[in-house]
């Protein structure tokens, strides 16, 4: 058997966008392990944009800003289960006024945000405990840091929100299973997604620069952790926020770093690291 025991496992998971998405490349792992995976998309527009990519592979649709669809995605799951985990890759934020003060935050943006990318993963485990298999892992992509970022906003908080809800259902769970929540807490990473986020590539580059290797985070790193906390492998991790981003959260007082923004720069040219 392989390391990992996950082969004839089956899966749902949920949030691919295209072939950038954290959610398709754990997919492309747990099909290569030998995996089932049954796919959740937000609309049929979605679908039918990944009708080449997910071709001959099971495709729902829920849109889980409405409960309702998230409840019947559940009954709909129901006959290719029962399912040994769940990937929550989900996140939403409305940003077309572009960045403002935390404070000025719309509470009705900050709500709709917090039921996408934070509630919907509470509604999808109430909806699929009669379907996950009592050993069952349940992964959410989350943040690495919880610094200060002005430009990424209210999802700050919202993604400190997600991270809290695992450890509650780890807890509510563990009242008659063993169903494990834990979420991969992300480095900034090029997906479809971020490229939403005003001002992103430059807290892209500034990132690259604080890892310790000098090389930007890649999708398939974060994606294989989504795949060893999913396995039996990972049977004793449980409520816990794995971060996966090249050590750039322990690497402030980078000396090129330091460098860059104490330095006065030559004329015509530039500090950015």
């Amino acid at each position: 058997m392989a390391f990992l025991g996950i082969e004839g496992r089956t899966y749902l998971v949920t949030g691919v966008a295209n072939k950038k998405s954290v959610a398709w490349h754990v997919a492309q792992t747990l099909e290569a392990e030998g995996a089932k995976v049954i796919y959740s998309v937000r609309s049929t527009a979605r679908k039918e944009s990944l009708t080449k990519l997910l071709a001959g592979r099971p495709v729902l649709i829920c849109d889980v800003e409405d409960e309702k669809q998230t409840a019947e995605l559940a009954k709909v799951a129901a006959k290719h289960g029962p399912f040994d985990g769940l990937v929550h890759s989900i996140a939403w934020a409305n940003y077309r006024e572009g960045v403002k003060p935390f404070h000025e935050s719309p509470r009705a943006d900050f709500l709709q945000a917090c039921a996408i990318s934070c509630f919907s993963l509470v509604e999808l485990a109430r909806a699929f405990k009669p379907l996950l298999k009592r050993d069952a892992s349940v992964v959410a992509i989350g943040i690495s840091s919880q610094v200060t970022v002005e430009n990424y906003g209210y999802m700050a908080p919202i993604k400190a929100a997600l991270e809290s809800s695992t450890r509650m259902l780890a807890k509510s769970f563990s009242a008659d299973s063993e169903v494990r929540f834990n979420t991969v807490n992300a480095g900034p990473l090029k997906t479809s997604a971020s490229a939403g986020i005003p001002g992103y590539l430059e807290h892209y580059l500034f990132a690259e620069k604080l890892t310790f290797r000098k090389r930007a985070l890649e999708t398939r790193e974060v994606a294989d952790a989504v795949v060893y906390l999913l396995s039996p492998r990972a049977s004793g991790i449980n409520g816990q926020g794995v971060v996966v981003n090249a050590g750039l959260d322990w690497n402030y007082f980078d000396r090129e770093v330091v460098h860059a923004a104490t330095r006065p720069a030559a004329p015509g040219t530039s500090n950015a690291p």
